[in-house]
């Protein structure tokens, strides 16, 4: 299986500690986003496990544990690593830009450059953010990130309920424009960019369509190919290969007021209060009410087809 750490939440930031126990005690149990009584229990052997997909925007307390996680046997892994354009008027409590850039730079350094993809992600654009400054925002970051990955990915605001009344949609005309110079500055750097889950085809302006659960990238990592099928859980334009994600909803703490996977206005259900890095929920403790479900999960890999002859080195 492909794990997923994770699109709901920032495990690398803030749970690391947590995430390790995890790893150390073979298991962990996730609650049905609607469903909180239903609880899935997943075995985390590094046998079954194949790949593990970090997302993060502070991957700092994670770098520091990578060696715990290695000699805990998961050595195949990867981060998508979100650095957009935005200060902390819209990202409250990240940690300042300059660091954040440290933070993917010693990454890469650590992982290599095909380990870590590079999120400006998302696009936002009004009377603050305007085309132009999104543009010189992205030179810069490009100056200081491109030599450090393989692949930069990009996506424009999705407008979710909870935040309309902070943002609204950019004009097709205006999303292509801005496709077609964020490209030009990609390429003056070598990097290639990619877009995320979008309706519209952007291809004619030199931009790949972009996989964040890789299939080709991950069997690249592990060396072998993977039987593994695309992720129906994700939206239609999204080709992600189905992985099992181990996060909660509704409990990252940076404060990015255009988060799809936290409504602020909910944080009173008091899910940090709640939180003890030895208690297999990251929630929480189950209360013995809870209907738990054991999943079942395997190795996706191939072992008729090993690819060691093109494993990354």
């Amino acid at each position: 299986m492909i794990l997923s750490a994770s699109r709901r939440t920032d495990i690398p930031a803030f749970y690391s500690e947590w995430f390790i126990n995890r790893l150390r005690e073979g298991y962990v149990l996730i609650p049905n986003p609607y469903n909180t009584n239903q609880l899935s229990r997943i075995s985390l052997s590094p046998q079954k496990i194949d790949c593990i997909v970090f997302w993060t925007k502070n991957a700092l307390p994670l770098l520091r544990k990578l060696d715990v996680i290695e000699d805990l046997g998961y050595k195949d892994y990867y981060f998508e690593f979100t650095i957009t354009a935005y200060d902390d008027k819209v990202e409250k409590y990240l940690p300042q830009k300059e660091n954040v850039i440290e933070v993917f730079q010693r990454l890469s350094d650590r992982v290599g450059t095909n380990r870590v993809d590079w999120r400006f992600d998302p696009i936002i654009i009004n009377e603050q953010f305007t085309e132009s400054w999104i543009l010189n925002r992205f030179e810069q970051l490009c100056k200081s990130l491109a030599e450090y990955t393989n692949k930069c990915i990009i996506s424009f605001i999705d407008i979710y309920r909870h935040i309309r009344s902070n943002f609204t949609e950019i004009p097709l005309m205006v999303k292509e424009n801005i496709v077609g110079n964020l490209v030009g500055i990609a390429s003056a750097y070598n990097l290639k960019l990619y877009m995320c889950s979008e309706n519209q085809d952007y291809s004619s302006y030199g931009l790949y369509h972009s996989t964040c659960i890789d299939k080709e990238k991950i069997e690249s990592i592990i060396g072998y190919k993977l039987n593994a099928r695309k992720d129906i859980g994700q939206r239609k334009n999204c080709g992600c290969i189905e992985s099992i994600d181990i996060g909660v909803y509704n409990t990252c703490k940076h404060g990015c007021s255009y988060c799809y996977a936290t409504e602020y206005s909910t944080i009173s259900r008091n899910e940090e209060m709640q939180y003890n890095p030895c208690y297999p929920i990251l929630t929480g403790y189950p209360t013995g009410k809870e209907n738990i479900i054991n999943k079942k999960t395997v190795s996706l890999k191939d072992y008729q087809y090993s690819m060691d002859c093109f494993k990354e080195i």
